[in-house]
């Protein structure tokens, strides 16, 4: 992985010539393929969010701006920029922006609070930070003033303001630190000559861990040529189209609802991003029948949740025709009710921050989709199911789950000792969970492995 970023584990040589000849790989960043789609989709509805609507052409037009707005700020390729936004367009916007201008976005959890973020910003050494002002009823303004005042790294802060309200700092501000603040809005400059990017560079950063003030966060590098396989992967997989209408309702960071397919798969094929901000039955609902959402992501109590509000609430949910559960797992009766209540078929999905994603087909029977998490995404992704001691269990049998891929990182950012036991010496991902496969080839995921130490990777052979 040639990278602006150091600290990050590369494929070894052979897989990428292998990940490249296959064509899963194709040489272009997330940022420039918006580019094209802008130009092929132009005049079509990218995002939607309450009463905004922003065609292709003007989403890119945006983050054009925006990125040369980041630039005039001071910021430069390679710096790391912590994002942490809900889900409103902005929140898309500055990501694209970011990677525009050869920065590095970090993205955090909206959730997230000072001891969190402070380490995410240290562990990183982000010079920038992209949040609200303020959101439901938190400060993140005075939260990051504290941070970039412990110093040394953070120094440029872009608040996006709640509707009806203004930045405390109106403006450029300078505060005392040396910290500069400024209106995300402000950020609209003269766009300037693409940069020239290698498409495996790091594209952002995705936070495993949650990290607290004695540990190092687990950080996830994902290149361009990676992300953007994944997302056009999945998006082929359910057959996804300029007419379907994507409704991210899980956090917009998360990467079930980024790029499984989601934000940027819906995106890649000319489609309608719907972002809301609260994932609750009342919310979405009404938002899958204003807007003829035709698929969306969930976990099974979001789903359980929407399922038993649906009668009352009286929505036409008549347009959906696919929803993804993931993220726990599911019980088949709350399965089972998806297509007599919502007239659309459920698909199960396992996915991990770290890369791997299985999924049912959309024709698979049944059985298949009730009760098991599928078969991954890529034809070269490479599964293990493995015994306590390494050794690769026979179907049907339990065991830890190991992956490698064309989408799966081969190491965390900067956590050699992190990076030491959650990675076999062949490059395979320990995902700490348990799971099984059945006879037809289908991973069933049944929860995380029992706290039982393993012995060390020098200790076990794996796969004798």
């Amino acid at each position: 992985m040639t990278s602006l970023l150091g600290g990050c584990t590369p494929w070894p040589e052979e897989f990428v010539d292998r990940y490249w000849a296959a064509g899963h790989w194709r040489g272009n960043t997330l940022d420039n393929l918006l580019r094209g789609w802008a130009l092929q989709y132009g005049p079509r509805t990218a995002l939607v969010h309450d009463g905004t609507r922003i065609t292709y052409a003007a989403l890119n037009r945006r983050v054009d701006r925006m990125a040369a707005g980041f630039r005039l700020r001071g910021l430069r390729p390679g710096q790391r920029v912590v994002v942490q936004l809900p889900n409103v367009p902005e929140f898309v916007i500055a990501v694209f922006a970011l990677m525009r201008a050869g920065l590095v976005p970090v993205f955090c959890p909206v959730s997230h609070r000072a001891s969190e973020v402070s380490h995410l910003v240290r562990f990183t050494q982000a010079v920038g930070y992209v949040g609200p002002s303020t959101y439901q009823g938190f400060d993140h303004t005075a939260m990051v003033a504290d941070i970039a005042a412990q110093g040394p790294f953070l120094r440029r802060v872009f608040t996006l303001d709640a509707p009806g309200t203004s930045s405390p700092y109106g403006g450029l501000t300078t505060d005392p630190s040396g910290c500069q603040y400024s209106p995300l809005g402000h950020l609209d400059a003269p766009p300037e000559p693409p940069l020239a990017q290698s498409a495996d560079q790091v594209a952002f950063l995705l936070l495993a861990g949650t990290g607290s003030s004695t540990s190092a966060p687990k950080l996830i590098p994902r290149t361009h040529n990676d992300y953007a396989y994944q997302a056009r992967a999945a998006a082929e997989l359910v057959s996804l189209t300029e007419n379907d209408v994507y409704l991210a309702a899980l956090p917009a960071e998360s990467p079930f609802s980024f790029g499984g397919p989601g934000i940027v798969g819906t995106l890649s094929v000319g489609g309608t991003v719907v972002l809301v901000e609260h994932p609750g039955p009342a919310e979405c609902l009404a938002a899958i029948e204003r807007e003829r959402v035709t698929i969306t992501s969930v976990v099974p109590a979001l789903a359980e949740s929407w399922l038993d509000v649906l009668p009352a609430l009286q929505a036409d949910v008549s347009s959906l025709r696919l929803v993804q559960i993931g993220g726990a797992p599911l019980h088949r009766a709350t399965a089972e009710r998806i297509g007599p209540e919502w007239g659309c078929r459920p698909q199960q999905v396992f996915g991990t921050a770290e890369g791997l994603l299985t999924l049912t087909r959309p024709g698979d029977p049944d059985e298949t989709v009730l009760t098991t998490h599928g078969r991954p995404l890529s034809p070269d992704d490479e599964i293990r199911i493995v015994d306590a001691d390494g050794r690769d269990v026979p179907d049907g049998e339990p065991g830890e789950l190991l992956a490698r891929g064309p989408y799966t990182p081969r190491g965390y950012y900067r956590a050699p000792d992190h990076d030491a036991g959650s990675f076999t010496p062949d490059g395979y991902v320990r995902t700490g969970n348990r799971a099984r496969r059945t006879p037809e080839g289908n991973l069933v995921v049944t929860g995380r492995l029992d706290d039982v130490p393993r012995r060390a990777d020098h200790e076990r052979p794996l796969g004798a």
